[in-house]
């Protein structure tokens, strides 16, 4: 017995002395000059690729303000909302800028930065040939949506229709296009984008009004102390600034009522 105590103390002690310090990703970001963020590449105007294939919008904006803060250069990786967090977990980016819902199971996966720097609601975009003027209306209608957005099961449970999910927001458009539903259930900001171009804009609309508002959250790996407190001091200043009211002019997205409110309520110091 007294050989098995020895051995574990031993062991114990080998653990705390002897186990490597564990990583820090600001360090890492630092000694390799790079700042890796997810972003989404199919999200116009948040995140979406320009004729030449860079990835181009509002949040490749945001870290490259970060990158510029931490002084080092920027490199985007595409994600979706099925693996962004898997990705960020993972270690396959540093940072996760990628119109993130925030939700209480999700921050036990990812630590979110507060303040939440964007919120948006939920819409449809639908066919004009659709017999649709209220959410009720969709019942026993089929939807198409993403994977992985987290309002797809509580409005199948809530108004009734049929959803057929896929992965990010190409497939489910496409399907759309196809006629294998009357509309694509997804966030309002990101149907308010599609319906300023040529190929929505005649057969398509959004009736609906939006629903279930939820802010945004921008996220690092759980753990990592350092990135956060960066990151959160990064939010204040953007928020201070009124740097996410400036882009979402730039972007032509329609000015927000939390963007303004959060820019408001930081230059005043309260």
């Amino acid at each position: 017995m007294r050989t098995a105590r020895t051995w574990i103390a031993a062991l114990i002690g080998l653990i705390v002395l002897g186990a490597p310090a564990l990583g820090d990703v600001l360090d890492d970001i630092k000694q390799r000059g790079t700042l890796i963020v997810g972003v989404k590449a199919d999200y116009k105007p948040f995140g979406f690729r320009d004729p030449s294939g860079a990835i181009i919008g509002l949040e490749p904006d945001l870290a490259a303000d970060v990158a510029k803060k931490l002084g080092v250069k920027l490199e985007l990786v595409p994600v979706v909302s099925a693996n962004r967090m898997e990705f960020l977990n993972q270690g396959k980016i540093d940072l996760m800028i990628a119109t993130m819902s925030d939700k209480p199971e999700r921050r036990r996966v990812v630590q979110v930065i507060e303040p939440l720097y964007y919120s948006d609601a939920v819409n449809v975009l639908l066919r004009k040939d659709a017999a649709v003027k209220s959410w009720e209306d969709l019942k026993g209608k089929k939807l198409c949506g993403t994977t992985g957005a987290f309002y797809n099961k509580d409005i199948a449970q809530k108004y009734g229709p049929e959803i057929a999910s896929f992965d990010g927001s190409e497939k489910p458009l496409l399907a759309l296009k196809n006629g294998d539903c009357i509309g694509y259930l997804y966030d309002q900001t990101f149907v308010v984008g599609k319906l300023t171009e040529e190929d929505w804009k005649d057969g398509y609309h959004m009736v609906l009004p939006g629903i279930m508002e939820t802010p945004w959250a921008i996220a690092v790996k759980l753990g990592e102390t350092n990135l956060q407190k960066a990151m959160e001091d990064i939010h204040k200043d953007w928020m201070k600034s009124g740097r996410i009211v400036e882009l979402e002019k730039k972007w032509g997205v329609p000015p927000t009522d939390y963007a303004r409110r959060m820019h408001e309520k930081f230059k005043s110091g309260s």
